[in-house]
């Protein structure tokens, strides 16, 4: 059995309709250009369709929580390499790290902790995780050492934060 990645990474280009008037992304679109990374990269790594599985079973997850640091803008036109690793989970929420980087990987510009619940849209409440679901992510999971998010951020600005 091919043995799944833990850090699914994509690259994307920042568009101008994302930017604000300095040609800085938003700090809205930071969470689309995650929630779109993650999306597609669920796709083509772990075969998981997250709308397909609300049509056909009526279940999927929604984003409960997110914490986000923004720690060095991203521009406009500029190439950004995002990374996501599930760090928790359990029975029924999962807990995602992103992390946006220059295209080099170079620079950290962002980091995001995501929590998505798992959710019956048909009886309106959450949803335990299958034995399928859990066996994947066990499989998958990547936990990081720091339980806090702060406490995460210092873990890593000190390696990836350059200053200009």
């Amino acid at each position: 059995m091919t043995q799944l990645p833990k850090v699914l990474e994509s690259k994307t280009k920042i568009r101008f309709q994302d930017c604000d008037p300095f040609n800085h992304l938003n700090n809205s679109s930071y969470l689309n250009y995650f929630m779109n990374h993650r999306e597609d990269e669920l796709i083509k790594k772990y075969d998981i369709d997250i709308y397909k599985l609300a049509r056909s079973i009526g279940k999927s997850w929604v984003s409960s929580t997110n914490q986000i640091a923004y720690l060095k803008q991203a521009l406009l036109m500029e190439t950004v390499c995002i990374q996501s690793q599930l760090i928790h989970f359990n029975e029924s929420e999962l807990k995602v790290e992103m992390r946006m980087y220059n295209e080099d990987k170079t620079q950290l510009k962002a980091v995001l902790w995501g929590t998505f619940v798992h959710f019956n849209l048909l009886k309106q409440k959450r949803e335990t995780h299958s034995k399928a679901f859990m066996d994947l992510f066990e499989s998958v999971n990547n936990p990081v050492n720091e339980t806090i998010f702060e406490d995460r951020l210092l873990h890593l600005k000190p390696k990836l934060i350059k200053r200009d």
